[in-house]
């Protein structure tokens, strides 16, 4: 039984933290990086909702063209396909850094739109393009720190951040007409926050069809992470490392059933968002304006690469904008007042 044990553990990798063929594209980006096709390796490595990687690109020598894979969805959560174009910036942002470290005078032209409810066969879409000229070789640490950047959801230390990591942070929309990033840290701030983060959380996630559409990118079996090579896995799940190991070898159903009872977590999800010493939202002036969404990406994952390059950690906690998706959808009154107070801008929203 208890060799059985070590090889059911083994296959369902237990042992196996950020390994086999599904990771290769962290640890060979720079393999053979020649051309614009160097660009799309680190675009794939961007952030993107629920690790769907709603993206697919059309290269020549002299553009990149980067198209909204719609198919690559999550329901419900996500019904305006907001979140996605966020990634999609994302993805922007990195092939815009790769870009100068290769050489190339890069220039972005991103496609404007309004994000409606998404259709039932939705179709693949271009929403930018970067335009490439030869320029002047310009490696960076944003650069160097794109394959390092990772969600990370397990509960942060409560420390003081560098100064000049914050004050980085707060001017990264600077020159930006549409965008702005608003940061938090005093105690009320950070409370208030988590309160209506929490509370969000909880109402979404009551719908069995937001659970759905949040489920499908969910990888617990360890063939799923190598066959899919995309979504949330259990060992980026936030979890201690035995709750990770217990979550590989348990059914579905019975896994289901202990996380609704709270038999896995050693910690609420309110506990964890209390340990965030720093929250930040990046703020728009139309929710629904593509080209705002794509820009709003771009900041994040320059926010994320900068980070990266302090050590410092970082995660996107979305739920408070995604109940207002999901209130507009199902016609009910918004709860977008809370999010307008915070930041004090009447003429953005987050």
């Amino acid at each position: 039984m208890v060799g059985g044990g070590v090889w059911r553990a083994y296959a369902r990798g237990v042992f196996s933290v950020g390994e086999g063929s599904a990771f290769e594209p962290w640890k060979d980006w720079k393999v053979g990086q020649n051309g614009p096709l160097a660009l799309v390796r680190a675009a794939i490595l961007a952030a993107s909702p629920h690790n769907s990687q709603p993206w697919l690109f059309k290269v020549s020598n002299t553009r990149v063209e980067l198209y909204a894979n719609t198919e690559r969805k999550s329901g419900a959560l996500d019904p305006y396909l907001r979140e996605q174009h966020i990634g999609l910036g994302c993805a922007l942002e990195n092939m815009m850094v790769a870009a100068a470290a290769h050489g190339y005078t890069a220039t972005a032209t991103l496609l404007p739109g309004k994000l409606a409810p998404i259709p039932y066969d939705p179709k693949r879409q271009l929403v930018a393009q970067v335009n490439l000229a030869p320029g002047q070789q310009q490696k960076s640490a944003l650069y160097d720190a794109i394959p390092d950047r990772h969600t990370n959801r397990n509960p942060y230390y409560l420390t003081v951040l560098p100064s000049d990591f914050i004050n980085g942070v707060r001017e990264l929309a600077a020159g930006e007409q549409d965008v702005r990033v608003f940061l938090f840290i005093a105690d009320t701030d950070r409370t208030r926050i988590v309160d209506m983060i929490s509370n969000a959380n909880n109402v979404l996630y009551a719908d069995p069809q937001v659970n759905q559409g949040s489920d499908k990118w969910v990888r617990r079996q360890w063939n799923d992470v190598q066959k899919f090579r995309d979504g949330l896995i259990v060992d980026q799940a936030g979890n201690a490392p035995l709750e990770s190991a217990i979550m590989k070898f348990t059914p579905r159903p019975l896994l289901r059933f202990s996380f609704r009872h709270g038999l896995l977590r050693t910690m609420s999800y309110r506990e964890v968002l209390h340990a965030t010493p720093l929250f930040g939202t990046i703020a728009v002036r139309d929710r629904y304006d593509q080209e705002q969404n794509l820009r709003a990406g771009r900041i994040w994952q320059r926010a994320h690469l900068l980070a990266t390059t302090y050590h410092v950690a970082g995660r996107p906690v979305n739920e408070a904008v995604e109940l207002v998706d999901y209130q507009r959808l199902h016609t009910q009154e918004l709860a977008d007042a809370a999010l307008s107070e915070l930041i004090g801008d009447k003429n953005n929203i987050c």
